[in-house]
């Protein structure tokens, strides 16, 4: 059988897609809202080194919110065709100022939006802004001060595989579950809800099942070190193969969104694929009419070998190396042209959303 990319959709059952999209919406009973106050500062949960998986529970499960949204006149995000009038999915408190981070794809289509905190109290959000580039969004909740317990995120390049890790989230709309496993690998690719890719995605076979996306991955000293986003499954449900968006990439781009509400990346204008020949680099397949790429004189069968003197061993290392740049910046790529070496100065631009 075919393993897919799992998204499930704001109805009584899952929509399993090729590739893209994420695991996990699912339709819920409306919580009923709270009073809410200004927000004015905020107790960070608590740190220690190390800990059973009860300790990271009791660490930052009242971090973790339960996010219900009502949805517009296009239905459920990747479903039927608008079933259903709710999705629902997970997040987690950022910073004492009422800032939630969750997956874009928990808050595609989005009319209103409730976040339930693990006492049970639930305050309106907005969405401030989202990212289906890497699949991330942030949301404004007017919730009080003793309500906010922000996360810390760690360094997810530190990560290793076997490590242990807990998921916390809401898998099939019952809050405050906790699962647990190992980092199963390091460095997967999953396709971003617009169709790109996210590199860097942390692996886990903690259970991560309709409800759990926009959850936060834990380590065991109760930090962040990923955004549950997918799963990989045969069933639907969760086979053991999961993946989060790294904490790295979720710093980068909250604080972005934070502070302005949009993000822009970088864009070459090519697609991609691993060089037949075994060879290292990363072979152009196709190149896009208008783009930096083609201005720059790119050609499909083109190998790309660097950027701006460092080695692209392959198509993850030449993403990730524009990645890093910004719309506007000119590098020097180093390309193989039918056997003989090139280089090619290209100004980046801005990559279509």
């Amino acid at each position: 059988m075919r393993k897919s990319v799992v998204k499930v959709a704001a109805g009584a059952g899952a929509v399993v897609l090729a590739a893209g999209a994420g695991a996990a919406t699912y339709a819920a009973l409306e919580d009923s809202p709270s009073s809410a106050a200004p927000v004015t500062a905020a107790t960070p949960a608590a740190a220690t080194s190390g800990g059973t998986v009860s300790d990271v529970y009791d660490r930052a499960n009242d971090s973790v919110v339960e996010i219900t949204v009502t949805l517009g006149s296009g239905g459920a995000p990747g479903g039927p065709g608008g079933g259903a009038s709710q999705a629902q999915g997970s997040g987690f408190v950022y910073d004492a100022n009422g800032h939630v981070v969750t997956n874009a794809h928990v808050v595609d289509n989005a009319s209103s939006v409730k976040v339930r905190f693990a006492n049970g109290n639930t305050y309106d959000a907005t969405v401030l802004g989202t990212d289906p580039s890497t699949d991330l969004a942030v949301l404004d909740v007017d919730a009080p001060s003793s309500q906010l317990r922000p996360l810390t995120l760690a360094d997810s390049s530190s990560l290793e595989v076997g490590q242990d890790v807990v998921a916390i989230g809401s898998p099939f709309g019952l809050e405050n579950t906790v699962t647990s496993g190992v980092v199963s690998a390091l460095d997967r690719s999953m396709q971003a809800p617009n169709g790109y890719t996210i590199n860097g995605a942390v692996q886990t076979d903690a259970a991560i099942n309709h409800g759990n996306s926009g959850g936060p991955l834990l380590d065991m000293d109760g930090r962040v070190i990923g955004v549950n986003s997918q799963i990989e499954s045969d069933s639907g449900g969760s086979d053991g193969v999961g993946f989060a968006v790294p904490s790295n990439t979720v710093k980068s781009i909250v604080s972005q969104l934070v502070d302005g509400g949009t993000v822009e990346h970088a864009y070459l204008g090519v697609g991609l694929t691993e060089p037949q020949s075994g060879e290292a680099g990363a072979e152009v397949s196709e190149v896009r009419s208008g783009t930096p790429a083609a201005e720059a004189g790119l050609q499909a069968g083109d190998r790309i070998t660097s950027v701006d003197g460092d080695s692209v061993a392959s198509v993850q290392q030449l993403q990730s190396a524009i990645e890093t740049r910004k719309p506007g910046d000119t590098v020097k790529l180093g390309y193989a042209r039918d056997g003989a070496s090139h280089t090619v100065n290209v100004t980046l631009g801005t990559r279509p959303s």
